[in-house]
């Protein structure tokens, strides 16, 4: 898992253009974690300290029961209250068999501080979703 780890990572918006020594060290804080199909993973308005990126599977994303949004592997959720410290915007359920890598916020807070292009790319990446919602 950890080279198909990194060559997902390598594929994910937030972390484009980080050289593969960056990419590795995110990937060393971040852990991995199984769903089955209908778990659960995030639940609209609980707290939020994790970022995932999807590494297999297809999940869900709902808002007030609605379905708002497909993900699928190498698409990231939770980076919106990982920043805010506010509770979830959306829901998020496992449509498959889902594996992710989670990154906590402690942790991605140390990374962006010492690399502007991870905090830049986290920026355009937060912009991004706040205009699809317009």
């Amino acid at each position: 898992m950890a080279r198909r780890g990194l060559e997902v990572l390598a594929g994910v918006s937030l972390f484009t253009g980080l050289p593969e020594r960056h990419l590795r060290k995110i990937r060393q804080a971040m852990t991995e974690y199984a769903y089955e199909p209908g778990a659960t993973i995030v639940r609209e308005g609980d707290p939020g300290q994790i970022l995932f990126v999807i590494v297999e599977g297809r999940v869900r994303v709902t808002r007030g029961g609605r379905t708002i949004a497909r993900l699928d592997a190498g698409d990231v959720f939770g980076e919106i209250a990982v920043l805010d410290e506010r509770p979830r915007t959306a829901s998020v359920v496992a449509a498959t068999a889902v594996r992710c890598l989670l990154l906590h916020r402690r942790d991605l807070r140390t990374m962006a501080l010492a690399d502007p292009q991870l905090a830049w790319n986290l920026l355009v990446e937060v912009a991004g979703r706040l205009r699809a919602r317009d």
